[in-house]
């Protein structure tokens, strides 16, 4: 890597704002793994993330007469907060154009911080190119959340912090992944300064945009990313940190939401903060990493990004968490409708307690129940109890790794529906602000029958819905094609086993 990238990074202006966030020993985590995991905690920035690093090094930098003229940039979140922040400090004026789905308590941040925020469209996408526009038009400087060298060298003081705070060996760097803005500085440093540092990028399996462009060799173009980890749903790696990646990250390791919950979890059990789903990737990939390598007695530090997370989000954090932990099996579990028969299952399951149980009368033969079961030996334990439930006369399916029975079958256990004929299922998502349910609603309302409806809010910026709708052979073809052309995100889940268990259609 071209020493040009250090020079950037020792010259970076961030600590007008920024603090040397600590270095602190997970000692809980790290005796339940077997390895030193130390976090860099960039959550307890003042502004709870790394961002205002690279925003202020950029405006900083600026020559004045681009400061007079005022900055303007797009975001849903933490760059969002940490233009503001400069601006402010600075004196420059600064506008910020954020999705109509941003959470209040985010926008009210950009406020207070004397950034001017700008609604505008249901995605990141959508305030992107306004802000893009405005720039043109009002003559702004546009600061871009990750493809600037600028902002690189500013995220890169993060490794030239933690090389110092930790001369001694360092077996593996973990850094989350969303536009490569921070992978791109921190890489850079520290291959530069100890190459023999392993740097691993950790993405959402749901949003693997510097994973595909590695294995393509060329940046890719994602056609969806998951939200959960809304602080890293980008669907394209910016061309300046993917140049530097591809000659400094070691490879990149992808997690499950659930492994992302149970992250947060740990961050919590460890320090008693609460990370942002994006803010715990590198604590989840530390533990997939030592997992699948099997090392023992190394030091790996992950990179805590940030703690802006909405609290309504937390119950389904913590719905997710023990899953993700690998501490509770999901089951599909079918018993004789008799007295006698839910102590039966029970004796059967020993010592394990049940976490949840979920059960309707259907016919006078056979019950269905939907069960949660603790565990204490992760995969092993689940695969043996599936086994032991089987060879006592149990008829049972695993539904741990079914995203359609965890976010939606599991609270809306009830019985077939006989009655309900030609019922197809659709998962769908939508843009989580006033009026989307109703406005959703209202473009099925033609000539559809709507069988099935289950919505839940998750504190996140898009709603998932679930709904069943009656539809003939021809019907499917029209609803298919105006789901297509309404832009609704969603997958048939017709054939879903959870589905097919607890709530079909006649």
């Amino acid at each position: 890597m071209p020493r040009t990238y250090i020079e950037k990074i020792l010259r970076a202006r961030v600590y007008d704002v920024a603090v040397e966030t600590p270095l602190e020993r997970a000692s809980r985590l790290s005796a339940r793994v077997g390895n030193q995991v130390l976090l860099k905690r960039e959550d307890t920035q003042q502004v709870f993330s790394f961002k205002l690093r690279g925003a202020y090094n950029k405006i900083y930098q600026l020559p004045e007469e681009q400061r007079a003229g005022g900055v303007i940039a797009a975001s849903a979140g933490n760059h969002a907060q940490g233009v503001a922040l400069a601006g402010q400090r600075l004196g420059v004026t600064t506008t910020i154009v954020m999705p109509v789905t941003t959470p209040a308590i985010k926008v009210e941040t950009v406020r207070r911080l004397g950034g001017k925020a700008v609604l505008q469209g249901d995605s990141y996408d959508d305030a992107f190119a306004y802000a893009t526009k405005l720039a043109s038009d009002k003559g702004l400087t546009f600061i871009h959340p990750f493809d600037d060298p600028d902002v690189i060298a500013g995220q890169g003081t993060i490794g030239m912090e933690l090389l110092r705070q930790h001369a001694d060996p360092i077996h593996a760097v973990f850094v989350p992944v969303g536009g490569g803005g921070l992978i791109a500085g921190v890489a850079a440093y520290i291959k530069d300064i100890r190459p023999e540092i392993k740097v691993i990028g950790v993405e959402p399996e749901d949003a693997p945009t510097l994973e595909r462009a590695l294995a393509a060799g060329r940046r890719v173009t994602l056609p969806r990313v998951g939200l959960f980890a809304d602080g890293v749903a980008v669907r394209q790696i910016g061309e300046e940190p993917f140049r530097i990646a591809r000659k400094t990250v070691d490879e990149v390791i992808l997690v499950s939401t659930d492994e992302i919950c149970a992250a947060i979890k740990d961050v919590f059990d460890d320090t008693r903060s609460v990370a942002e789903p994006a803010g715990a990737l590198a604590i989840a990939g530390i533990k997939k990493y030592v997992a699948r390598e099997g090392i023992t007695d190394q030091t790996l530090i992950g990179i805590l990004s940030g703690a802006n997370v909405n609290f309504d989000r937390l119950r389904h954090i913590a719905e997710r968490a023990e899953v993700g932990e690998q501490r509770e099996a999901l089951l599909a579990v079918k018993i004789p409708e008799k007295p006698g028969s839910f102590l039966a299952f029970c004796r059967a399951l020993g010592k394990r307690s049940i976490t949840e149980f979920n059960y309707r009368y259907a016919d006078q033969s056979d019950a269905m129940v939907f069960c949660g079961v603790e565990l204490r030996n992760g995969y092993a334990e689940r695969a043996e109890l599936v086994e032991l439930l089987v060879g006592k006369g149990f008829d049972v399916v695993d539904l741990t790794d079914n995203e359609t029975a965890k976010l939606h079958i599991r609270y809306m256990v009830g019985g077939h529906a006989p009655n309900a004929l030609d019922e197809k299922l659709f998962r769908f998502e939508f843009p989580e602000r006033p009026g989307a349910l109703l406005d959703f609603l209202k473009g099925l309302s033609r000539g559809w029958n709507i069988s099935l409806f289950h919505y839940r809010n998750h504190g996140a910026a898009y709603g998932r819905v679930l709904v069943g709708v009656q539809l003939d052979r021809k019907a499917v073809r029209e609803f298919r094609t105006y789901m297509q052309t309404a832009g609704y995100a969603y997958s048939e889940e017709t054939d879903n086993a959870a589905y097919r268990l607890f709530a079909r259609g006649g």
